[in-house]
């Protein structure tokens, strides 16, 4: 039912559709440097589940 290359997009093709070319590498830089800059945060979040 579905045309699959036309109709489904998932991950690098998905953001990159909604966002032009590069724009999946681009969020990606984005978590990278959120998460950098929110480590500790993280770190003590996940501390509780050990």
């Amino acid at each position: 039912m579905l045309d699959l290359p036309q109709e489904l997009k998932v991950a690098e093709e998905f953001w990159n559709y909604l966002g032009g070319a590069g724009a999946f590498e681009d969020l990606l830089d984005c978590f990278e440097l959120a998460g950098l800059e929110m480590q500790q945060e993280i770190d003590a979040y996940f501390r509780k589940f050990k």
